[in-house]
């Protein structure tokens, strides 16, 4: 087979589809390794979201990922998201009720938009801001557990195009593991207990950006870098990303002494 670099594999070697092929298998694998690893345990469900968004940025043909999740009212509110500027296309979703992450809750269903330009009637305020930010296409995939639906995951592209089959049944099954991380054991039988297990998400989610902003605003960083200062401390000292964020806005933690570690530890691991 020619593999168009003018050199044809012989027995036992690799061509460079190959390779990429077993790299992306490779990849997969210690994905979904990372996420079961977190839902053995008392796992923190802010950082297993986080994980997941930013699994699928690294593995999908997608510029970056964010989370939207229902409250016991059907109100969608953001959860996670892989970077600054998809968290806030997701917030003016949100704010002007308008987009693919909200038609995808709304229906249950997945949807696609190959070609943000040319969806300027079905959402216009939304397309505006979307290619404004720099992105040119969108898909969002259902968050379902047991027929009800929890939330959507946006996924969001730099390029024009579809994404292959097998990207989207990757992302659905990422939805899924999301799902199951919220609502774990046996616990998805009850309706109540599912709200409130959304809701506490949400309200850890509203402790996290609260605590961005400290961190943000001590260090003089951007906010992706104060949520990397959070996630790296939080990790070190074998805390839940939750609780760390509620004592820097309790300011038992001070935002500066978060910092002024991970400044000083940088260079190890």
């Amino acid at each position: 087979m020619d593999t168009g670099t003018g050199i044809t594999p012989g027995a036992g070697e690799e061509g460079p589809t190959t390779a990429r092929a077993v790299r992306r298998e490779h990849d997969i694998i210690r994905a979904f390794v990372d996420l079961s690893d977190e839902l053995v345990n008392d796992y923190d469900v802010l950082e297993m979201l986080s994980r997941l968004t930013a699994h699928c940025a690294e593995l999908l043909d997608i510029a970056s990922a964010g989370l939207l999740l229902a409250d016991e009212r059907g109100v969608l509110h953001l959860a996670a998201a892989s970077s600054e500027r998809t968290q806030q296309l997701e917030l003016f979703q949100l704010q002007r009720d308008e987009g693919p992450c909200l038609d995808c809750y709304r229906d249950g269903a997945t949807v696609t938009a190959p070609d943000l330009a040319a969806e300027e009637q079905r959402w216009p305020q939304f397309t505006r801001a979307a290619l404004d930010a720099g992105f040119a296409s969108v898909h969002a995939v259902p968050m379902r557990l047991r027929g009800y639906v929890l939330g959507g995951l946006g996924l969001f592209g730099e390029s024009v195009g579809h994404l292959e089959e097998s990207d989207l049944g990757l992302a659905q099954s990422m939805a899924h593991v999301a799902s199951v991380a919220i609502v774990n054991e046996k616990s998805a039988a009850d309706l109540a207990t599912v709200n409130t297990q959304l809701q506490h998400a949400l309200n850890s989610r509203v402790v996290l950006e609260q605590a961005k902003g400290v961190i943000a605003h001590a260090g003089g960083l951007a906010i992706d870098d104060a949520f990397v200062v959070l996630r790296r401390y939080a990790r070190d000292h074998g805390r839940k990303l939750g609780d760390v964020a509620a004592q820097v806005v309790n300011r038992e933690l001070r935002g500066e002494a978060l910092v002024q570690y991970v400044r000083t530890t940088a260079g190890d691991g």
